[in-house]
């Protein structure tokens, strides 16, 4: 699908309420003018669905490749998070480090899933370049901050009903 004429932070259906549950959100430090921007975006979404502030638990990492480890540290040694929001940037370069980083960090979210059946929600750009970047943290396609903590949410609403 292209993004290039919408802005994807337009969410389909309700957004359930947020209340009744603790949100872990891992960012990465890398990228930093951006991954602000995404943790601006997710922290005011989940406020709007009714999360209470003393129930976001918000933790930096060096980099995007780390999401994964913060992520399952929260879920293993916080105090009963009930969903993680990943947080990360990798703009593409001349290299093939973008390829490793962002296919190793869409693995280990994955894994993380599967192995404590609990939401670990993939908020990270992977753009082309910087402005693409900025576009979707704020720009004219959103912020996929926002759209990690709906999701967050509505997958906790899912678990909660089946």
């Amino acid at each position: 699908m292209s993004s290039a004429h919408k802005n994807l932070s337009n969410f389909p259906g309700e957004i359930p309420n947020a209340n009744a549950f603790r949100f872990g959100i891992v960012v990465s430090e890398w990228n930093t003018e951006i991954t602000s921007a995404l943790l601006q975006g997710a922290v005011d979404v989940l406020l709007k669905a009714g999360a209470k502030q003393e129930n976001i638990f918000t933790h930096w990492v060096p980099g995007s490749f780390e999401l994964t480890l913060g992520a399952q540290l929260l879920l293993e040694k916080a105090n009963n998070i009930d969903a993680v929001i990943c947080l990360g940037c990798v703009i593409q370069g001349e290299t093939k480090h973008f390829d490793f980083i962002c296919d190793a960090v869409a693995n280990g979210i994955t894994q993380l899933n599967i192995k404590y059946n609990s939401p670990v929600i993939f908020g990270v750009l992977t753009t082309n370049n910087q402005q693409q970047a900025i576009d979707r943290s704020g720009g004219k396609h959103g912020n996929k901050g926002e759209e990690a903590a709906v999701t967050a949410i509505k997958m906790l609403n899912l678990k909660s009903k089946v």
